[in-house]
């Protein structure tokens, strides 16, 4: 018993006698630590790397909060209404406590955080001058374009362009102006550091991502001087030009040269494709490549815009009007990023009030607008029948007027993988009919495309009052797609938001455009007839987290106005 009592009374001495900072201090686990990750060049790749995981996991992952930048604009509506994830009810999804409120705030500041983290590592570091710039120069692309996302979604954020290494609770907003003015000074340190686009593997940014989003940018400050500089300087580098002719892994195929933009193996520098600015890279069945066979992983564009065809009915029968194209073509479609009338129909029309088809962004292979009854257990007289939703006995895809039944609808292919999926998803070989997994789209795609800094620079010469200068960049857009030239008096911003919809539809984040011109409630009003009922002006923008402005107990964190 003596002896137990000792050990109770060493084992008491020698805890007591213990530093109390040794006692707290953590000890690493694993080889990295704080202090020692930031030193090498291979330290910082991987850093780096990180920052094009971390962007592609916000916004390309397959969460339905990708997809807020496209319900309740001028050219998407949700299919199934009610529904708050899909902005069907505006006051009900921008509430403060809403999860898609906080997704994108919080996601972009990680970003920030992990760019701060290199950036400020980076003077400690073995790395040689260059090699800092170079590294720097992709660190501050990437806060730009978080920032670039915060400016636009809330409007002025709090600004940090330091690391952070304790506990920090007083944050205030910066103005809008200022943050602007940030991402500016990044963009331009990013244009003069990152490497010439000729010199950067597939997926990488380099001064032309710079230079092109430099000029969105630009654009939002209203300094059309420095807009017009930056898309030019992108434009006119020698390594860029917009594709001209039929190009890529289905060429020989039916099809036309805006179809093969879009197709397998198409979006990247590396198939010969000049128009490419920055490709977010997605690999199928391979660790860290976003997409995976075995289940519904990766960007679903292709399952949210297509039609969930078996809802699709006849307008005399109520059969099922089950075309292959669910099957065959665009996977499992469930039609939940649904054109607006002005989207599928409006922005293509000639004078005449009739979709121009010359234009081929609009062709059948591009926008498809009919479908073909091949129903096995459906009447023998409708076998093989195709129904044009287009024409006035088939009016009954709209279930009102500018709403389109989710069934059957006009979408665009770009976002789908048309008999091409791979050999994976394809359950029936002599069919072609996909597994029910079926439904990510199976494609690298685009972040940037040069044919929008053609449209960023016309918009920029517009503001400058030089009309001509603008319809020419318009011109060399459209005379790509076939259509029919405009003159400079036809050059109008809303013209221009057109535009961008006949050329980068489903492709660009259409809430930031009509955000940053000040027009996501004119237009939604306008051309949305889901959303017009219950979008206000002040949905113009986000509100604050308020999960931010609680914990912010050092600082006021001023809430956007008609949120309080």
């Amino acid at each position: 018993m003596k002896i137990i009592y000792l050990i109770c009374f060493c084992m008491l001495i020698s805890f007591c006698s213990c530093n109390e900072s040794d006692f707290l201090k953590e000890i690493p686990s694993g080889m990295y630590t704080a202090e020692n990750m930031y030193k090498t060049k291979e330290n910082f790749d991987s850093a780096i790397i990180q920052l094009y995981g971390g962007y592609r996991s916000l916004y390309y992952s397959g969460n339905d909060n990708e997809y807020d930048f496209f319900w309740g604009t001028d050219f998407i509506h949700a299919g199934q209404p009610n529904v708050v994830r899909f902005f069907s009810d505006y006051p009900a999804t921008l509430d403060p406590t809403t999860a898609k409120v906080i997704y994108h705030w919080r996601g972009n500041y990680k970003i920030i955080a992990n760019a701060n983290t290199i950036i400020s590592r980076l003077p400690d570091s073995e790395l040689t001058e260059e090699e800092q710039n170079a590294i720097a120069a992709e660190a501050k692309f990437f806060r730009a374009l978080a920032y670039r996302y915060l400016v636009f979604l809330y409007g002025g954020v709090p600004l940090v362009v330091e690391e952070i290494t304790s506990s920090k609770d007083d944050f205030v907003r910066a103005s809008k102006e200022e943050v602007l003015e940030q991402i500016i000074a990044d963009l331009e340190f990013a244009a003069n550091y990152l490497p010439d686009i000729s010199k950067v593997a597939d997926g990488r940014v380099s001064n032309v991502t710079a230079n092109h989003l430099l000029a969105e940018i630009a654009l939002a400050a209203k300094n059309y001087d420095l807009a017009v500089k930056s898309a030019s300087a992108a434009i006119n580098n020698p390594a860029m030009g917009l594709m001209t002719e039929r190009f890529g892994s289905r060429k020989d195929e039916p099809g036309d040269l805006y179809w093969d933009l879009f197709q397998r193996g198409n979006q990247n520098r590396s198939n010969g494709n000049k128009e490419a600015i920055f490709v977010i890279q997605f690999e199928l069945d391979i660790l860290g490549g976003g997409q995976s066979s075995t289940k519904r992983t990766g960007y679903q564009m292709e399952r949210y815009h297509a039609p969930n065809t078996p809802l699709a009915t006849d307008p005399w029968d109520k059969n099922i009007l089950a075309d292959m194209l669910w099957t065959t073509v665009s996977g499992r479609g469930t039609g939940w990023l649904m054109p607006t009338f002005h989207f599928s129909n409006e922005i293509w029309y000639n004078v005449d009030g009739e979709i121009d088809y010359r234009d081929i962004r609009v062709s059948e292979y591009n926008f498809p607008r009919g479908i073909e009854y091949n129903n096995p257990n459906g009447p023998e007289k409708y076998q093989g029948v195709y129904f044009d939703i287009n024409t006035a006995e088939n009016q009954y895809c709209l279930k009102e007027k500018g709403i389109w039944s989710r069934g059957a609808y006009p979408y665009q292919t770009k976002c789908t993988t048309p008999n091409n999926h791979p050999a994976s998803m394809i359950a029936n070989e002599e069919t072609g009919e996909l597994r029910s997994e079926a439904g990510v789209t199976y494609t690298d795609w685009y972040d940037m495309r040069l044919a929008e800094t053609y449209l960023l620079r016309a918009e920029a010469y517009l503001l400058k009052g030089d009309l001509s200068a603008a319809a020419e960049d318009i011109n060399v857009v459209r005379k790509r797609a076939g259509a029919s030239l405009i003159t400079a008096s036809e050059v109008t911003i809303d013209f221009i938001l057109d535009e961008r919809l006949r050329e980068l539809g489903i492709e660009e984040k259409r809430r930031l455009t009509l955000s940053r011109m000040g027009k996501l409630y004119e237009r939604t009003v306008k051309y949305n007839v889901y959303n017009a009922p219950n979008i206000r002006e002040h949905h113009q923008f986000y509100p604050i987290p308020q999960s931010e402005i609680d914990a912010n107990v050092g600082a006021v964190l001023e809430q956007n106005p008609g949120y309080d």
